[in-house]
């Protein structure tokens, strides 16, 4: 029996450790914080990348396993917890069709539904739409799910069958002749046969001690939330890289922006009131419902969007999953499967190469 040190309890790591749990593996789980309150909580939760045909193909690849597996694993986490993350079918109505071309080439090469949406109808199916644009892209399969809801039920699901460590940071890497061992934190080491980095903006801070390290640098982006009512909005909505999701119960999340500051959190009336702007300009019906909350999380960018999955080379015993960027939640139940494959040595899922810290990205 395999025993684990999983670093993170962001969606990532908690998906990751239930993939070694099922395997049999023996799990402890450290978060610096509380286990779904960075990026995982932040995020809008679609179960898709924005512009799908522009993602690169390693993220499609693991989007569209996530996407196959999305209702059997939320379903089964809404029995067992009693949680229930809200997997939606609303839909990804794109107003950008200048690639239109392109984006109906993709989705026949990937068996992914697209219509083309003409004015007439668009007005049908989005009635409270401000921009009319003469036809749009909607993505009809295409989900979303509320990801605090998703965390505390995987949450739920882990907490008595591994040893969750919560509020303790990870301090230092330990590693001997070549081999991971564990880690020193604050309340002393923890040792392991296996350790699993899935510390998404902070991963590569925790692995500058080794030298080589994945490009990982965190992206902050600010997202308000409308206390509507339901109907009002029915898809989730993209346009010129802003995004509307509306909730079942009538909240409408709207957002984000893309901002290179570090590790620093805080909103601001700035942003907050271009997000506003933009918002009510796409479905004025807002400009009448008040803004409930407005917050900033930190998303692990990595090259071209494509996440760090595999090895740490030249270190046994040693294993990364982080630097998803805005695909964290679409890509999380096919990430934490490969990286349990891997550190299982199992047949992947997955062809592993493009993941690896040394991938040309």
């Amino acid at each position: 029996m395999k025993d684990v040190l999983v670093i993170g309890g962001g969606i990532i790591g908690l998906l990751t450790a239930r993939e070694l749990l099922l395997a049999g593996a023996e799990v402890t789980l450290i978060e610096m914080g509380e286990t779904g309150r960075e990026a995982s909580w932040a995020g809008g939760g679609i179960i898709s990348p924005l512009y799908p045909w522009r993602a690169p193909e390693p993220v499609t690849q693991l989007a569209t396993w996530s996407q196959e597996v999305y209702p059997a694993l939320t379903t089964t986490l809404h029995d067992e917890t009693e949680i229930d993350p809200e997997l939606t079918q609303s839909g990804l109505l794109i107003l950008d069709t200048l690639d239109l071309e392109a984006a109906l080439d993709w989705s026949a090469r990937h068996n992914q539904r697209l219509e083309v949406v003409e004015a007439a109808r668009l007005h049908q199916i989005e009635p409270e739409l401000g921009p009319r644009p003469d036809r749009a892209l909607l993505f009809p399969d295409i989900g979303q799910l509320r990801t605090p809801r998703l965390a505390k039920a995987v949450r739920r699901a882990l907490e008595k069958r591994i040893r969750l460590r919560e509020r303790e940071e990870v301090l230092e890497l330990l590693v001997e002749d070549g081999r991971a061992i564990g880690v020193r934190t604050p309340k002393g080491r923890i040792e392991a046969e296996q350790t699993l980095i899935c510390a998404g903006a902070w991963t590569a801070k925790l692995l500058e001690q080794l030298g080589s390290k994945p490009d990982i640098e965190p992206v902050r982006g600010q997202m308000i939330l409308f206390y509507g009512k339901p109907g009002q909005i029915n898809h989730v909505t993209l346009r010129d890289g802003h995004y509307v999701i509306p909730r079942r119960d009538g909240r409408v999340l709207f957002g984000s922006t893309i901002e290179h500051v570090g590790f620093s959190k805080t909103t601001t009336a700035e942003d907050k009131e271009a997000l506003y702007r933009a918002a009510v300009e796409l479905f004025p019906v807002l400009r009448h419902t008040p803004i409930e909350d407005h917050w900033a999380g930190l998303r692990p960018s990595s090259p071209s969007g494509i996440p760090y999955i595999g090895r740490y080379p030249g270190i046994s015993g040693l294993f990364f999953n982080a630097g998803h960027f805005r695909n964290g939640l679409v890509t999380a139940p096919a990430s934490a499967r490969l990286a349990a494959d891997l550190l299982l040595d199992r047949a992947p899922i997955l062809d592993p190469k493009p993941y690896a810290l040394d991938a040309i990205r």
